[in-house]
């Protein structure tokens, strides 16, 4: 009998579908659900995306209050009867908020790095997610297809280079592998900074960000304040060049104050107070927000006597 002729046979029903019933095999095609109690359901462990009380929320929570928890938590348990969300963290907050105290659930069979995976992948599908959100996802995915042996060289690689994993990743979705590593490259940027790529309104531009991103942490603090002293963002050339210095070991506080205080292309005009020019008049050890505080104090005064100035003149005439 020839391979053809062995592929046109019917197929063999097993052994165990003959002596099964079919409650059984349905079942056994069928995952399981589990009620469990709020209690014993924690959040995944550093997870990256943020649970947001929105109208999205809102709406979740009336749908829940209307018809219940339809799609089931995916879980996996972490000892002592309790268990980790792998998926549904949204779902878990506004069945809270619905005043639900047990959940249907979905035990999954997952190491540590599995479960990261399927964590991420299930949540790159809200419809707005954060730029820090995906920069932290995608840091951990990529960790955890490295540790299960693909390759990964994550934020240590030059951009330049060709990265397999981080390329394979941005086909699944939807993003070039190079913007894949300028995501994760956001997570060496401090706080403040993460929140101003965040923002909706005068959002810093991502480009500009992942240069910012190779300051060491005291750098980044020094730009804040020079941010705010010039009352202006950094242009992607000049985070360029504010990283290439610091790359150098020749980035000082004075040159991230000139950086900032440069004219920039239709800005609008502005009483500005270099820092080159003014620290002479202060002690060394003056932060900026001192020389602020005393300069205002000083204004305050000037304009009291202006003021005392413009009555008299007024009870002489």
């Amino acid at each position: 009998m020839n391979k053809d002729e062995r592929m046109k046979l019917p197929k063999l029903t097993s052994l165990d579908d003959l002596l099964s019933t079919q409650e059984e095999r349905d079942e056994k095609n069928t995952e399981k659900i589990t009620m469990v109690e709020t209690k014993n359901l924690f959040p995944f462990k550093n997870h990256p995306f943020q649970v947001r009380d929105d109208d999205e929320m809102d709406n979740l929570v009336e749908s829940i209050q209307n018809i219940g928890v339809k799609t089931p938590l995916r879980i996996r348990a972490i000892g002592n009867g309790n268990y980790e969300i792998i998926s549904g963290h949204r779902r878990l907050k506004a069945g809270l908020k619905a005043g639900i105290d047990k959940f249907p659930c979905i035990i999954e069979n997952m190491n540590d790095d599995e479960a990261i995976i399927v964590m991420v992948d299930s949540n790159l599908q809200r419809e707005k997610i954060l730029p820090s959100e995906k920069a932290f996802a995608y840091k951990m995915r990529l960790e955890a297809m490295k540790r299960q042996g693909q390759r990964t060289d994550l934020t240590s690689r030059p951009m330049g280079e060709k990265s397999t994993s981080a390329d394979r990743l941005g086909e699944e979705v939807g993003e070039s592998g190079r913007q894949i590593q300028r995501y994760i490259r956001l997570t060496e940027l401090i706080p403040e900074f993460l929140e101003m790529v965040d923002r909706e309104k005068d959002a810093m531009a991502l480009r500009p960000a992942v240069e910012i991103s190779y300051l060491t942490k005291e750098e980044q603090t020094d730009l804040l304040d020079a941010m705010e002293s010039a009352d202006a963002m950094p242009t992607h050339a000049q985070a360029i060049r504010l990283r290439r210095m610091s790359e150098k070991g020749e980035l000082t506080v004075d040159d991230i104050y000139d950086i900032m205080e440069e004219e920039k292309p239709n800005q609008q005009e502005k009483v500005n107070f270099g820092y080159n020019k003014i620290k002479e008049y202060f002690p060394e050890n003056y932060t900026i927000d001192q020389m602020m505080s005393v300069m205002e104090d000083l204004l305050k005064n000037y304009k009291l006597q202006w003021q005392k100035a413009e009555k008299q003149k007024q009870y002489t005439r």
